[in-house]
């Protein structure tokens, strides 16, 4: 007979780790990812010879401050015009609502530095509206007061303007998700449209909403080029001056340390304010969302509410951008950019199909096995996304060309042949770089999808015989087949902006698009990089309407 004594000691604490094949994947993928933060990290167990104290006493409070205001300022912005608009499209009938609902997309197709130049040339004192202003009035310098493109609040003004689809997108998945059952009982209760919204529909989609806006502060974390470009210093730019102006590596690994303590602060937060509270659809019953019909001002304040974002998000830069490029232009538009655009394409897809991948299993296998040290194996791995692109590259290039050099003297010294850098001289790294930096963006919506599927599913599909691996096939994924295309267009679009990686790591007379327009900008021949910013803008948008044509297909019942 066996004692009370003995089978509490042989049940398993709450700390201990199973050994199965999906915790053992879930911490293996972790650990490949979260590599080059590692590696970067170990600079901070190095002396800085004073640096450290010599920003502290200048620099530092500076980009303490202007972080912190951008962090502010951009999260209200995004959780306001992303999570509003969203509901208006997903919700309310008025005039213009089908276009809207791939329209407000459109901006996560601009890259902030692109907008950054877009509007400085338009707004800026020898810029056409300024010009035209003193032309008409008859006005001269000091004569009137214009608000300065080129500043803080400007930086978080454009910043929020490409940054709210972020938030647009997850919280359209999450609303699109939701059972009419939940808003037909809110009705019943006497819930208006307002109330309908504050006290049932966004505390469901809360989740998805935080992830949203995580996704947005953490990318105005590590934004780069607008700031740069307008003057403003922030960590990110502290990084870059102190890393490859000074030459101080461990300085600035320890500036991009506090940006990871900045992204673990808002996710501790967030965890912490959310505490024991789960949000579950406990029903399978899906039907047409029951829209609220608007007429007459309201309908027409409504389109003007969703209309003003596109507007100055996408519409008026790119068609400041349209004009430049029909004025100038590039000369070597043609062949040379289908070449880029196809190099861009076949980035963009190949890493939002493995991040998306991996994100699916490293949020399964944390739903599996909700132990802490795999809780801290997947948040670690997602901090990537909070690193500069160029500190990733580093981290990536430091191990990679060791280990290209040792593969290197193996095959010489056994063949006598010298293969060079088969990994780091690949476009193998590049896809490695952009897991790391934009894992993230895919785990945030996918786990944030997976956490409203009630564990009930998962018990129901087990004792009618399934695996944890049918499980996620056969029930998981149709469920969140919304969440799944709206983590790859996230993935997808920043590839195809992303810079400071693809500088570094690019194979040899491999450009991309992004590179073409950035290399043209920063020499101010806005002229000539507006063909490549058009192209960005171009070749996103199509997926974007497409895929969002089929987030809007793929909820249950539809």
């Amino acid at each position: 007979m066996t004692s009370p004594a003995s089978s509490r000691a042989r049940t398993p604490s709450r700390l201990s780790l199973p050994l199965n094949a999906w915790n053992a994947l879930t911490i293996g993928i972790a650990l490949i990812v979260a590599l080059p933060v590692i590696v970067v990290l170990a600079h901070l167990f190095m002396p800085t010879d004073g640096i450290w104290q010599h920003l502290g006493s200048t620099v530092l409070p500076r980009y303490l401050g202007n972080t912190l205001f951008l962090v502010v300022t951009v999260g209200l912005g995004t959780f306001v015009i992303g999570t509003g608009t969203a509901w208006l499209v997903v919700m309310c009938r008025f005039p213009g609502r089908r276009l809207f609902e791939w329209g407000l997309l459109l901006p996560l197709a601009v890259p902030t530095y692109v907008i950054a130049y877009a509007y400085t040339d338009f707004l800026q004192y020898a810029g056409p509206l300024q010009t035209s202003l003193r032309e008409t009035f008859g006005w001269s310098a000091g004569d009137y007061f214009f608000p300065d493109i080129r500043s803080l609040w400007g930086a978080a003004t454009l910043i929020t303007l490409v940054l709210y689809p972020y938030v647009y997108m997850l919280a359209r998945a999450a609303f699109l998700e939701q059972s009419v059952c939940v808003l037909d009982v809110g009705r019943t209760l006497g819930r208006g449209p307002w109330r309908l919204f504050s006290s049932v529909a966004l505390p469901l989609a809360r989740p998805a909403i935080v992830g949203g806006v995580s996704l947005a502060l953490m990318e105005t974390l590590n934004e780069f080029g607008a700031v740069q470009y307008f003057g403003v210093d922030t960590f990110t730019t502290g990084i870059y001056r102190t890393w490859f102006g000074m030459g101080e590596q461990v300085a600035a690994a320890q500036l991009a340390a506090c940006l990871l303590a900045f992204v673990i602060a808002l996710v501790l937060l967030e965890r912490w304010s959310r505490g024991k509270r789960r949000y579950f659809h406990t029903t399978g019953r899906y039907q047409h969302l029951p829209e609220f019909v608007l007429h007459g001002w309201r309908a027409w304040a409504t389109t003007l509410a969703c209309l003003t974002p596109v507007l100055l998000g996408f519409l008026i830069p790119s068609g400041l951008l349209g004009y430049l490029s029909f004025q100038g232009g590039d000369a070597l538009f043609g062949a040379a950019f289908l070449e880029f655009a196809g190099n861009s394409l076949l980035l963009a897809t190949l890493a939002s199909i493995v991040a998306v991948s991996l994100a699916l299993l490293l949020s399964y296998g944390a739903r599996l096995n909700p132990g802490r040290i795999t809780r801290v194996a997947t948040r670690v791995a997602a901090m990537g996304y909070a690193v500069p692109g160029s500190v990733v590259a580093v981290g990536i290039l430091i191990p990679f060309v060791w280990l290209d050099h040792q593969i290197n003297d193996v095959i010489k010294g056994q063949f006598g042949v010298v293969v060079g850098l088969l990994l780091s001289g690949s476009a193998f790294i590049l896809i490695y770089a952009y897991l790391v930096r934009f894992l993230a963006v895919s785990f945030n919506a996918i786990e944030a999808s997976l956490g409203k599927v009630t564990p009930s599913m998962d018990a129901a599909s087990r004792t009618l015989g399934q695996t944890a691996g049918g499980t996620l096939r056969k029930v998981h994924t149709p469920i969140m087949r919304g969440s799944l295309i709206a983590a790859g267009i996230l993935v997808f679009v920043d590839v195809m902006k992303e810079l400071p990686a693809t500088v570094i790591l690019r194979p040899f007379n491999f450009d991309t698009l992004a590179i073409r327009a950035h290399s043209l900008a920063a020499d101010e021949r806005l002229a000539e990089a507006s063909t490549s910013s058009l192209a960005i803008v171009a070749v996103g948008i199509i997926p974007v309407i497409l895929l969002s044509v089929a987030m809007r297909r793929s909820r249950p019942g539809s």
